[in-house]
């Protein structure tokens, strides 16, 4: 009667570790179905916005360019890309880079490098007088160095983009993902070592000391 009993637990308890082992695997694909569906309303919002903006070019290449209105069309999305890559970044912490993520953060580093190339075009043709930070860093294959590296080049960065606001468009964009785009950037600009950053597509910092003296550099 008592060896019937004991499997009566057994069996109880078994039951109750199968159903709370499922219940995680439920509530953690649940929690990482939420997260890209996030990510993918951050990236159809992005898009949107920058698809405004190559139409205000394109309108600029046919009549007056207002100046004013350009400049402050891209301090807005140069903050909403602020904002998006903190919480985008601390999704990314929270797991690991699924397939389905790892294409969005792809999506997201086209966009970016496409407001990278508007900033380079407003800076020029209306003297605008904010400075292009472009963070370049690595995604894959990060050794402990990298991590505390990039990590130190981020917290520098944030910093100096609280401080100064709209007179900085910091551009984070992951450079190792093969894309061929942001490959002939890398060249054009002589990037050849990640992390980076790279101040008005003129001055590169890659050394700690130098990243943590940044605002020296700005104009």
């Amino acid at each position: 009667m008592m060896e019937k009993s004991q499997k009566i637990v057994f069996l109880q308890a078994l039951i109750v570790t199968f159903l709370i082992f499922n219940l995680g695997i439920f509530l953690g694909f649940k929690l990482e179905e939420n997260r890209i569906n996030k990510v993918n309303t951050f990236y159809l919002e992005s898009e949107m916005d920058l698809l405004d903006q190559r139409i205000q070019r394109e309108i600029f290449d046919i009549t007056t360019i207002n100046c004013d209105k350009a400049i402050e069309a891209n301090i807005d999305f140069a903050d909403k890309i602020f904002a998006e890559a903190k919480i985008i970044s601390r999704y990314e912490s929270a797991s690991r880079l699924s397939n389905e993520l790892e294409f969005q953060h792809k999506r997201f580093d086209l966009l970016r490098t496409l407001f990278w190339i508007n900033s380079i075009r407003i800076k020029r043709d209306c003297n605008a007088d904010y400075d292009n930070l472009v963070y370049l860093y690595k995604l894959n294959d990060l050794s402990l160095e990298d991590k505390a590296k990039q990590s130190v080049f981020s917290n520098v960065l944030t910093g100096v983009k609280e401080k100064y606001g709209s007179k900085i468009m910091l551009i984070p964009i992951a450079a190792d993902t093969g894309i061929p785009s942001i490959e002939l950037l890398l060249d054009a600009y002589n990037v050849t070592e990640l992390p980076v950053i790279l101040i008005n597509e003129e001055i590169q910092l890659n050394d700690l000391d130098e990243v943590k003296e940044l605002e020296k550099y700005l104009e």
